[in-house]
């Protein structure tokens, strides 16, 4: 995890927050090319989405009814337990402090786990991980609102609005992709647990008895999105939650979890929801959520099948596992290491780099005119100092797939070299081919 943070900072990929005023824990800053690579994933999602003609879009606001939170059961379960260290006054999640060190002097670096043997903490109490503001002049009871702890209520509240205007009928989905916020006791793992974060959820809305049919489909359908974009399958596994870990409001559920360098963890959920939502908005709204079907004259509560990836978790996920160190030679026949993105062509941030071999002979001019005529279909970089191995290794750590070389042969016929960034291998492409040769290879 050391190199990935590493590398995320040199080449631009994530920041910490606030980091000249000493930084803001949880909080993270996605540079040039993370913003890119965050991008990339969420189209890739939204593409394989609302390519369907099953689901519909929607961008609901952040600041929702209080009522919501209280329907949907975040005000009453929305909470971790939390404990306090009697001396150093630092605040853990009271299931999560064996791996925690503690702060207290009488204690520093010894685990957290080993003090509440010895009586350093308080009792645990919960805490409710919701942010909390106020709307308007007032800072009272009456003004206060939430920031979403998730996407989905934005969803669920909007079922018949979605359904009215698409004239869409069960089985159908809505999908999102947005920030959420939620007050962590403790961050931790680089993006993995972070206050502010952004989702990708679909909510598929079925009839009841459908439920476990779709289930099943989507926990597949899922999974198998995630291979698309290149993710190891042996890096990838389901985790089902049995009935003690299962949410208030979930008949099933299971988790996509990937093996980060710290353990297995979860990027995506997988619930049977039941009609769970839609029945309490119904009870705390007193408007009926029921979706009447003209052609069989039945009136029902949808049962929903969630899918709730996390795009932060997913950038991460696809980071790790694009990261990669092997031996390569070098221009003088010895060998090096060679960091290497090996990202899936569709989400690098960079398709393509461009170099002159020399800063002379009319090259950097061709090699801007290259960059000129590739710009408008892709994101490229052109690159013109130091050694071309050089370059070539600053590309194969940013991801970028493919990178151009205007060479002494390119002034006799308008060919160019292009080197793959996994293989290193080598072809001459004509200039006038590159922008369908690279749409071939990245889109």
């Amino acid at each position: 995890m050391e190199k990935i943070v590493s590398l995320c900072k040199r080449r631009g990929y994530v920041f910490q927050s606030s980091e000249i005023y000493g930084g803001l824990n949880g909080c993270w800053d996605y540079g040039p090319l993370g913003v890119e690579l965050l991008r990339n994933i969420k189209e890739g999602w939204w593409r394989a989405m609302t390519s369907r003609e099953d689901v519909e879009g929607i961008d609901a606001s952040i600041l929702m009814h209080p009522r919501v939170w209280e329907a949907s059961g975040h005000v009453e379960n929305f909470t971790d337990p939390m404990v306090d260290c009697r001396e150093c006054k630092a605040r853990f999640r009271a299931d999560q402090i064996a791996d925690a060190p503690c702060g207290s002097p009488a204690y520093k670096g010894r685990p957290a786990s080993r003090c509440q043997a010895d009586g350093k903490f308080t009792d645990a109490r919960r805490f409710n991980l919701m942010f909390k503001t106020f709307v308007g002049p007032l800072e009272d009871s009456s003004s206060v609102v939430y920031l979403r702890p998730e996407t989905a209520q934005g969803i669920f509240v909007n079922f018949l609005n979605v359904q009215a205007a698409s004239r869409q009928r069960p089985p159908f989905g809505i999908a999102q992709i947005g920030k959420a916020f939620r007050n962590e006791i403790n961050t931790k793992n680089f993006l993995f647990r972070t206050r502010e974060f952004e989702q990708m959820e679909m909510q598929f809305f079925v009839p009841p008895g459908s439920d476990q049919k779709w289930f099943e489909y989507w926990k597949e359908e899922r999974f198998r999105w995630f291979q698309s974009l290149g993710m190891k399958k042996e890096k990838m596994h389901f985790h089902r939650h049995d009935a003690g870990e299962l949410a208030h409001y979930a008949r099933d559920a299971y988790d996509i979890e990937y093996e980060f360098p710290f353990g297995w963890g979860e990027i995506e959920g997988i619930h049977n929801r039941s009609d769970f939502d839609l029945t309490r908005h119904e009870q705390f709204s007193g408007k009926s959520m029921k979706f009447f079907d003209e052609q069989t004259k039945e009136r029902y509560t949808p049962f929903i099948i969630e899918t709730s990836a996390g795009a932060s978790r997913s950038f991460m996920a696809f980071l790790v596992d694009a990261y990669r160190e092997e031996e390569a030679p070098t221009a003088d026949g010895k060998t090096e290491t060679r960091v290497v993105l090996s990202l899936h062509p569709r989400l690098a941030p960079i398709k393509a780099a461009v170099f002159p071999l020399v800063n002379r002979d009319g090259m950097p001019e061709i090699a801007r005119g290259i960059v000129s005529s590739l710009r408008p279909h892709f994101r490229v970089f052109y690159d013109e100092s130091g050694a071309v191995g050089r370059r070539y290794r600053r590309q194969d750590e940013a991801g970028t797939p493919y990178c151009i070389t205007v060479d002494s042969q390119t002034l006799q016929d308008r060919t160019v070299t292009v080197r793959e960034r996994d293989s290193m291998v080598q072809e001459r492409v004509s200039g006038g081919d590159l922008v369908a040769y690279i749409r071939e290879k990245t889109l």
